[in-house]
């Protein structure tokens, strides 16, 4: 492709919207980065830690498919929050080959205090929209996520 065909393509709007998106996303992401860094937390382990409940917990192959990464991935995620105490594996009482993954108490609490920091930042972060934009934002952005998911052939839920 040569350089007039790049500049064109460059300012077609689906590449705009799409530029635009991935803007966001590298900003909201690293503005994560900053405030989790505080609890000593990745942004991966946050989300997993917000998709976790004591008790029975979540199957490992759930939560890869939920976070749409691969099975390694969520075991290397697994065994560095094991290590630091926040989840605990446990066995599925339905099936003894897979197991589980709960919250333990200090997961708990860390998600708790994280999770209060990050509704505060967002808060912030957000508020360059009144409250109509950011509700006829939300549409857009569910309507955008159930067409990408079904291109992906993935069930539309929420995460």
């Amino acid at each position: 492709m040569d350089t007039a065909s790049v500049d064109t393509v460059a300012h077609t709007l689906p590449h705009r919207l799409y530029r635009l998106l991935h803007d966001i996303y590298v900003l909201l992401d690293a503005a994560d980065r900053n405030l989790l860094r505080e609890f000593d937390l990745t942004p991966s382990q946050y989300t997993l830690l917000t998709l976790l409940e004591p008790g029975d917990g979540q199957r490992l192959i759930a939560l890869s498919d939920r976070l749409l990464v691969a099975r390694s991935t969520i075991t290397r995620l697994i065994d560095q929050m094991e290590a630091a105490g926040l989840v605990q594996r446990i066995n599925d009482p339905q099936d003894r080959r897979a197991q589980r993954v709960a919250l333990t108490a200090a997961g708990q609490t860390l998600l708790r205090q994280a999770y209060a920091a990050h509704e505060q930042s967002l808060a912030e972060r957000l508020n360059t929209l009144d409250e109509a934009d950011r509700q006829a934002l939300l549409v857009l952005l569910h309507k955008l996520r159930s067409g990408l998911r079904g291109h992906l052939g993935i069930p539309d839920t929420d995460l």
